[in-house]
């Protein structure tokens, strides 16, 4: 497939949008489980970088010559795959585009990717630990913070005060003994 080719830049920034999820029709189109709101943003990325289980580890670039929301979720028609079989090798693979095509975010908003590892204390300096991931509840979005053990924070105003990304510190109104 003339179109697989190995992701050149640094695989760190790559930000993963999305996976695929199952095979679509008799063309090779694929369906893609989206992380972007709203789902279809993900088409307005090209290329797509994507790490197919089947074929090995590595990133590679792919062109996405369409796609479309379809019921739930997306559909989508990658170069170089035109039937099933072909398709079905990109089962269960990731999704990702390079940071720079995303669009920056406005003051005091942040990717998750970029909350990630920063340190996390209390308004009073008490190491907490760091940023493992993030959960997305319904109500609100949960910062995993692990240290001496793993702490479940809201991410919300009230208790999120300061984010550093230059510093790679956050601070919380948090109790520690929570």
């Amino acid at each position: 497939m003339s179109t697989l080719k190995a992701a050149s830049d640094n695989p760190s920034d790559l930000v993963v949008v999305g996976r695929i999820s199952g095979i679509f029709g008799v063309r090779g189109w694929v369906k893609v489980y989206s992380y972007t709101h709203p789902l279809e943003n993900i088409l307005a990325y090209n290329p797509w970088q994507v790490r197919p289980r089947l074929i090995g580890e590595e990133w590679m670039a792919m062109t996405l010559l369409g796609g479309r929301p379809h019921g739930k979720g997306i559909v989508a028609q990658l170069e170089g795959f035109s039937d099933p079989e072909s398709a079905r090798t990109l089962l269960g693979a990731d999704i990702a585009v390079r940071r720079h095509q995303l669009p920056s975010p406005r003051s005091g908003q942040y990717y998750w990717r970029d909350l990630v590892g920063l340190a996390v204390e209390t308004l009073d300096g008490v190491a907490l630990g760091a940023v493992d991931h993030l959960l997305e509840t319904g109500a609100n979005d949960v910062l995993v913070v692990v240290g001496d053990r793993e702490r479940l924070i809201p991410y919300i105003d009230q208790v999120v005060v300061e984010v550093d990304l230059h510093e790679k510190r956050m601070r919380v109104d948090w109790d520690p003994e929570f």
